[in-house]
């Protein structure tokens, strides 16, 4: 069985809470991604090329968001379903 075939097997027979935890992880990498990108953006020299995404809005937006649906999907892991 290929990669490709794993991958459509899971997606198909994966339950509610284990998509859930996949988006939690997803939205958790984009919340790593921002504070990298937050930091990079504090050492600039030049405060006009400082770019216009607000990080930190980014941020807090992914963790609060992920860190809830990982928990939510916790939840529905352990109870089976």
């Amino acid at each position: 069985m290929s990669w490709a075939d794993q991958i459509e097997r899971f997606w198909t027979f994966a339950s509610e809470a284990e998509i859930v935890g996949l988006w939690g992880l997803a939205l958790i990498g984009v919340a790593i991604f921002a504070l990298f990108a937050e930091k990079r953006r504090n050492k600039v020299a030049r405060i006009d090329r400082i770019g216009w995404v607000p990080w930190t809005s980014v941020f807090m937006f992914s963790a609060m968001i992920g860190a809830g649906l990982i928990a939510l999907a916790v939840k529905g892991i352990f109870s089976g379903e």
